[in-house]
């Protein structure tokens, strides 16, 4: 087995996981990590994009994004939110200058893409 392949794999249960653990703490958002998932599923496992495809919960996520459709406004503004609120309470905790411009940096590399994921049209 290639090691981009178990890379991408590796990733995309690391990121489903991720997005799991979001439904439960709402801090952490649920459908980037799930389109993440798909995303490096699509590139390791027929078998495993499948399953997430068709999964009960997370299937229409990733079946609206890959049919252009996009993510609902109401979900990605929630994902903005509680992502720079989380960012911000990690930054007030851990109080070091390295973490809050790493913080700070991943933030708006994720704020840029879920501003530029098209919205999908009720």
């Amino acid at each position: 087995m290639p090691i981009k392949r178990i890379a991408y794999l590796g990733l995309g249960w690391l990121s489903l996981v991720a997005g799991v653990i979001g439904i439960f703490l709402p801090l952490l958002p649920t459908t980037p990590f799930v389109l993440l998932s798909a995303w490096c599923f699509s590139r390791s496992s027929r078998r495993f994009h499948a399953w997430l495809t068709e999964h009960r919960f997370f299937g229409p996520i990733v079946r609206d994004w890959q049919s252009g459709h996009g993510i609902p406004r109401k979900t990605r503004n929630r994902a903005l939110i509680l992502m720079w609120l989380s960012m911000g309470l990690s930054m007030y905790l851990v109080g070091r200058p390295w973490a809050t411009f790493a913080l700070i940096s991943i933030g708006i590399m994720t704020s840029v893409m879920l501003l530029r994921l098209p919205i999908k049209k009720q």
